[in-house]
């Protein structure tokens, strides 16, 4: 088995590189159509197995699920079996909101239902979901509001309890307010793709986090190519953060990860190029 970087997390060790898993569930940024079909084409126990296994074996070993009714947690079991060894598995639960909420509460009730069943399920790292998580910032008292009493029940379960966030003010709130979290989910790209404020922003903001950030969207869903996306994410975070990725073939996952390999060792990438008729000029001539 290869290794892969690595860092901690609230006493977690985990891959730098994360399994990404919008791609496995087909939702793909794009069109209903492209989702439909990546879904025909991915959203199988063995293909999404297939594609675990290849990160496995070059030693990424955590992934990011949806514990959702899914296919996903068969296909995690498929390919622990296969690796003969447990991935590191986070997971990003949502719970009930109303208007009444930030002022009342959850429904305790729920929350204990879904972080009993994501505990069970042997989930390391849990953090409620950016639908969750980001209508809780308050901008004006400057905290995410109730989270307290979540992470609390998170760390009661002997899980890690991060934030998963779409707002760059849900990482300076909670370090502010010393909130108990271990970690943050944070969308950074180099185009700015779903990012609320400028790129440059979002990388001073992960630079000065008290806890490790874990990057997601950093190939903006597709519209960035790998090597301009991956060159980007590892040489603007710190060496504890993470970037997570998504594939829809085995041979995707390997090429993320050498390619990754390759940046971060600061060498020329090792992969064959994709060739085409257009480009018979540039090759030499034997």
């Amino acid at each position: 088995m290869n290794t892969f970087p690595r860092t901690m997390v609230g006493g977690v060790s985990v891959s730098r590189m994360i399994i990404g898993t919008n791609w496995f569930l087909g939702y793909t940024h794009c069109t209903n159509a492209k989702s439909r079909s990546t879904a025909r084409l991915v959203t199988h126990t063995a293909s999404i197995a297939d594609i675990i296994v290849a990160f496995g074996k070059r030693g990424v070993d955590t992934i990011m699920c949806p514990h959702t009714a899914t296919c996903i947690p068969a296909a995690i079991q498929e390919a622990e079996q296969r690796l003969g060894q447990k991935l590191v598995v986070i997971s990003t639960p949502s719970f009930t909101v109303t208007k009444r909420t930030p002022v009342d509460g959850f429904d305790w009730a729920e929350v204990d239902r879904v972080l009993d069943a994501e505990a069970a399920k042997g989930v390391r790292i849990c953090m409620p979901h950016t639908s969750t998580t980001d209508v809780m910032v308050d901008k004006c008292t400057r905290e995410v509001r109730q989270m307290d009493v979540v992470c609390r029940k998170i760390r009661e379960r002997g899980m890690v309890p991060g934030l998963s966030t779409h707002y760059p003010e849900t990482v300076v709130y909670a370090d502010e307010s010393g909130l108990d979290v271990e970690t943050y989910i944070q969308i950074f790209n180099a185009m700015g793709f779903l990012m609320h404020v400028e790129v440059d922003w979002v990388a001073q903001i992960i630079r000065s986090a008290k806890k490790p950030v874990m990057t997601i969207k950093s190939m903006a869903a597709g519209q960035i190519r790998p090597l301009q996306a991956l060159t980007f994410s590892w040489n603007t975070i710190r060496d504890c953060d993470m970037v997570t990725v998504g594939t829809m073939a085995p041979e995707e996952a390997e090429e993320l990860v050498d390619l990754s390999l390759a940046i971060l060792e600061r060498r020329a990438p090792a992969a064959d190029l994709q060739q085409t008729r257009s480009k018979a000029t540039l090759l030499p001539q034997t």
